[in-house]
């Protein structure tokens, strides 16, 4: 396996005279790839390393973007300040720079649509869902793209309502939203992650129809082909979720087992599993004494049994990756 240093090393030997605003593009996007690729480089284990390894990999992506920033600044300024801004929100945290720098970029090229959508995700992380939704229609303005739609899907199911008609009506945007941005391509992984959400969120809030959980798991499972969505620990979180509700009560334990092996810092997933547990046990012990359970134990049971879930607590929204 190469080194972060090495991953660069053929962009580091370019005299600064053949250095263009090409390469700093393809900079950028190694280090997307390493994130996004990070499971086929390493292994499971390595899984508490992963933010170390990647924010190290930025370090190296940001000195190169500093290097050449005269250079390139003259050559593009709007799009310098994309780049070193996505750079910034390769994490899942928020940062006040890459906030800063991809504003100047849509300010200075309103028609970059690829700095909207960094732009809203920054705000996405910043609890701003307002200016997100903002930026994600500022995007979807210039040209209809799959990112946009997608994010839109996931703003108006977070969007507060005011009545149950304003709920539902969201519901339904942000499922029309996610099959929009399918349309433009099938093959994403992440997408079809969202088109489930927006189905699991339409069962829960909408009607618990099982017709809906069968299409959420099929656009899960469709989500599980892409190597990419399939090492989200989102995706194996919220298949947890509809799994237990499906009562594939195994097959939702190991669903959680697996967010939490690829996120160890990440306690949702072994809180729910944990809860899925202790119920089964309960259960199988009302099996086992032919009903008969004590008082105390009676109202555990009924407490480990969740009342309707609110979208928030079910479901992460997954802009970044973890």
């Amino acid at each position: 396996m190469t080194t972060n240093k090495e991953e660069l090393s053929e962009d580091k030997a370019l005299p600064e005279k053949e250095y263009s605003l090409k390469n700093l593009e393809d900079c950028v996007q190694k280090l997307y790839d390493y994130r996004d690729h990070y499971f086929e480089r390493n292994t499971i284990d390595d899984a508490s390393k992963r933010k170390n390894d990647i924010d190290i990999q930025l370090k190296n992506t940001l000195d190169e973007l500093d290097k050449f920033q005269d250079v390139i600044q003259k050559e593009d300024k709007p799009m310098f300040y994309y780049l070193k801004g996505k750079s910034l929100n390769v994490t899942a945290d928020f940062d006040k720079n890459a906030l800063d720098l991809l504003s100047k970029a849509v300010k200075l090229d309103p028609k970059l649509v690829d700095a909207w959508n960094e732009l809203g995700e920054c705000y996405w992380k910043n609890d701003n869902i307002k200016e997100a939704k903002n930026c994600f229609n500022g995007a979807l303005a210039q040209r209809r793209n799959k990112i946009s739609l997608r994010n839109l899907s996931m703003v108006y199911r977070q969007e507060c309502a005011t009545t149950k008609e304003q709920q539902i009506e969201n519901i339904q945007k942000g499922v029309s939203y996610a099959k929009e941005a399918l349309d433009l391509d099938l093959n994403d992984g992440n997408s079809w992650a969202v088109l489930g959400n927006a189905h699991l969120s339409n069962y829960f809030l909408i009607s618990q129809n099982p017709r809906t959980l069968k299409m959420c798991m099929s656009a899960y499972n469709q989500a599980k082909r892409d190597i990419i969505a399939r090492n989200n620990p989102d995706l194996h979180y919220n298949v947890g979720i509809a799994l237990k509700y499906e009562e594939e009560y195994l097959a939702a334990l190991n669903s959680f087992s697996r967010a939490q092996a690829l996120d160890p810092t990440w306690d949702f997933p072994k809180i729910k599993e944990e809860r899925l547990l202790k119920y089964l046990e309960s259960v199988n012990e009302l099996v086992a004494t032919n009903g008969r359970m004590k008082g105390r134990k009676l109202q555990q049971l009924i407490q480990s049994i969740d009342n309707k879930p609110s979208i928030q607590d079910l479901l992460t929204v997954p802009l970044n990756f973890h």
